[in-house]
């Protein structure tokens, strides 16, 4: 089973000292020139015209030192991925504090989505940066277009070698980067979080049961290896979970808090 997951708005500030990344080393090979294209451009533009860079990059003056992180991320210390995003999603999925088998099958099977790096496993290392997918550059124009054709062409055999369902939690701008098609959309599903009774949709609390689904889905052994055995973990992880009528690639999990 693969897991698909969004990148953090907000990260770790990560090592004071240590080794920069090496595009060349991370995982997923098939996306390094891509990757070299979008790093090229934004520490550039970020090195070249800190006031035009913070207005394209939709950062505010309080944030004006992220312009001086991302010139420099050439020879910024990195850190695993899984320890850079931070933010409810993954504060409630706690890498750091799984069992180490549990840790294992996470560094397989979680895939985080970036618009700098495309897609990254958690072991990864990557310096902090900030690059939201909602971003346009002024060389490669918007991200999701951008990274639609090298993530196909990457994503498509790890997912086929997987075999198993592929549980989708990015949000709408990440989607946009890479949508499963064929045999591999019949094998995903995306997940709604709904506020008992009215189903109606929540918001904060959508990301923390999120993580906390993935975290002890890692936790409870194998993972499932089809849609239908993963609904059947979910619930005997003591989940609500419904299937809305019609639409066999959604599962719907119900919350009593907001």
């Amino acid at each position: 089973m693969l897991v698909l997951l969004p990148p953090s708005e907000g990260k770790a500030a990560g090592p004071e000292r240590g080794e920069p990344v090496e595009p060349e080393a991370l995982s997923l090979p098939a996306l390094t020139a891509a990757r070299e294209t979008v790093l090229n451009e934004l520490t550039a533009l970020c090195a070249a015209d800190p006031d035009k860079a913070r207005t394209i990059l939709g950062l505010g003056e309080r944030l004006a030192g992220e312009i001086t992180k991302n010139a420099a991320l050439r020879t910024a210390p990195a850190a695993p991925a899984g320890e850079v995003y931070t933010g409810v999603l993954y504060d409630a999925l706690g890498l750091g504090t799984l069992e180490p088998a549990a840790r294992r099958r996470a560094g397989e099977s979680l895939l985080i989505f970036s618009g700098l790096w495309g897609a990254l496993r958690v072991t990864d290392r990557i310096p902090s940066y900030r690059l939201g997918a909602g971003v346009r550059l002024p060389a490669l124009g918007g991200l999701p277009a951008y990274w639609r054709r090298p993530l196909a062409e990457a994503l498509e055999p790890a997912a086929e070698a997987d075999g198993g369902p592929l549980l989708d939690l990015r949000s709408a701008a990440y989607r946009g980067m890479w949508k499963p098609t064929g045999e591999l959309a019949a094998r995903t599903v995306t997940v709604r979080v709904l506020h008992a009774p009215t189903r109606t949709v929540v918001s904060h609390f959508n990301k923390a049961t999120k993580g906390k689904v993935v975290r002890e889905l890692l936790s409870a052994g194998e993972l499932p290896g089809t849609l239908p055995e993963l609904t059947a973990a979910l619930r005997d992880l003591g989940h609500t979970v419904e299937r809305p009528a019609g639409d066999d690639r959604q599962l719907d999990i119900v919350v009593d808090q907001v």
